[in-house]
């Protein structure tokens, strides 16, 4: 793990983050899954991006200190994610970003019968905000999902997934198509009880300033490994 340029100051830490890294320009950190990343229409709940603005402030609410998403994850979706601390920054990540490499882990029922692949499909989101392949390339966005089976058991697969490109719901939705969907998904896959089993496992990215190449990769969630237990 790379060593974090600023101390962390734990006792501003919120709850539901675990700080990865952070320097004069970014920070890493790890989301836990519940927690909406940024403030939606809808919510009016705490959010990753409000937690960790305070965060920087030191727990001051009437400092002006800002802080920029880079990119979000569902609010299910547990894992990395990076914010950065001026606008500039954050322009810079988005002009690299097709070069970003990030890697899922995904828990999935049932048995692949090919143990790596890539699906393909074009993705249109429907006005009832559901995420569906469709034949028609004008009619949706190209997506592609690298896939890699790492453990598995009677009944269920974990794969290590490659975002190839980044659609809405994307893994989720391939992932249902092919007939696994993901474990506690109960928009694209079964109703049961229990988290949705997708965690953003690692991410690899050029320092948008001083050109460093950094990787940082989360532990495989605890929930996930009950599943392979005897």
């Amino acid at each position: 793990m790379i060593k974090t340029k600023i101390k962390i100051r734990t006792r501003y830490v919120p709850a539901g983050i675990k700080i990865l890294y952070e320097d004069r320009d970014i920070i890493v950190i790890d989301k836990s899954a519940g927690l909406l990343s940024v403030k939606a229409k809808y919510e009016t709940e705490k959010t990753a991006h409000q937690l960790l603005t305070n965060y920087i402030r030191k727990g001051n609410p009437k400092a002006k200190t800002e802080l920029f998403v880079v990119h979000r994850l569902d609010r299910e979706t547990s894992g990395v994610m990076i914010f950065a601390k001026t606008l500039a920054i954050r322009e810079k990540f988005a002009e690299q970003w097709k070069n970003v490499e990030k890697k899922y882990l995904a828990l999935v029922y049932g048995q692949l019968k090919k143990k790596s692949g890539i699906i393909e499909s074009y993705l249109d989101d429907g006005e009832d905000y559901k995420v569906r392949s469709v034949k028609n390339s004008k009619a949706g966005q190209f997506a592609r999902t690298k896939y890699k089976v790492i453990k598995n058991s009677k009944n269920h697969n974990l794969l290590e997934i490659d975002l190839l490109t980044g659609k809405k719901n994307q893994i989720r939705v391939h992932l249902s198509d092919e007939g696994h969907p993901i474990v506690g998904d109960i928009k694209y896959g079964r109703k049961t009880k229990g988290r949705l089993a997708l965690h953003a496992w690692s991410i690899k990215f050029k320092h948008p300033f001083h050109n460093e190449e950094m990787k940082f990769e989360t532990k495989i969630p605890e929930y996930f490994m009950t599943y392979f237990k005897l």
